[in-house]
């Protein structure tokens, strides 16, 4: 059985831990600020879903492959019992996971995202990624300028070139994704145009969103607490999708505040 990848923070602290999950096409990386400032509280464990950084490849991607891998994590570290946050993707599987396996959740944090299908909206990132050929550029610039043709805003362009390394093999080296793009092109209606399994977690749980943000909408409310009866919601000022990037400050003051930190 394959562990999701992770990096720990405050790992000699006994209050119980926070597990955190990125994004579609995103990795632990993005969450280091974070990772370092709750780590001074509680344990955070920042986890590469499968298919991403520096995780497993697989060829399966559902919302309860994503749970159940979130499950052998927490047995392989002999966690019991967690808070966990994800936002986006990570968000659908926590929901998942947290309706699977509600006995090993404590709080459950979704940051800008709902349990309900969302109709495909990635295809332009898909094909920008699609269209490097990484027998042919040489370098992160000629990849960043092969994305500009398809993506107009910059900061989604780092973001993605983020997931650049270095493929060795041998004496030979060529750049490549950390993600699957295979899997995640093949398997996106799986995770996106999919709604979560129907379930009840009766938990805290609380859902932040960007005030500048469309993913969730006041009419997704009632159709989240049938799931999530004890959900709060907060808004974050200033901020777009991605909440923790757009307003690190006030995205922690409120983590903070629903674990009692």
């Amino acid at each position: 059985m394959e562990i999701l990848h992770s990096k720990i923070f405050g790992e000699n602290l006994s209050s119980t831990p926070l597990l955190v999950f990125h994004g579609l096409f995103g990795m632990l990386d993005n969450w280091g600020s974070f990772g370092k400032e709750l780590g001074e509280f509680l344990p955070v464990h920042l986890i590469d879903l499968r298919n991403h950084g520096r995780s497993f490849h697989s060829e399966s991607m559902s919302h309860d492959d994503l749970a159940n891998d979130i499950a052998n994590y927490m047995n392989h570290y002999g966690i019991e019992k967690a808070h966990v946050l994800g936002h986006s993707l990570g968000g659908k599987a926590v929901m998942q996971f947290a309706i699977n396996y509600p006995e090993k959740v404590d709080k459950l944090t979704v940051v800008d995202i709902g349990p309900k299908a969302y109709p495909p909206h990635h295809q332009g990132i898909m094909k920008a990624l699609e269209t490097v050929n990484f027998d042919e550029v040489k370098s992160r610039g000629e990849v960043e300028t092969v994305l500009t043709q398809y993506i107009p805003e910059k900061s989604t362009i780092q973001f993605l070139a983020k997931n650049l390394y270095w493929e060795e093999n041998g004496d030979f080296k060529k750049l490549n994704w950390r993600f699957n793009l295979k899997t995640l092109s093949e398997k996106y209606n799986q995770f996106v145009s999919n709604a979560i399994k129907f379930g009840v977690f009766e938990g805290e749980t609380l859902f932040i969103s960007g005030e500048k943000s469309n993913y969730i909408l006041p009419q997704d409310e009632f159709a989240i607490k049938q799931q999530f009866p004890k959900a709060q919601f907060v808004k974050i000022k200033n901020a777009a999708h991605w909440v923790q990037a757009d307003n690190p400050v006030d995205f922690a003051i409120v983590v903070k505040e629903f674990l009692g930190l």
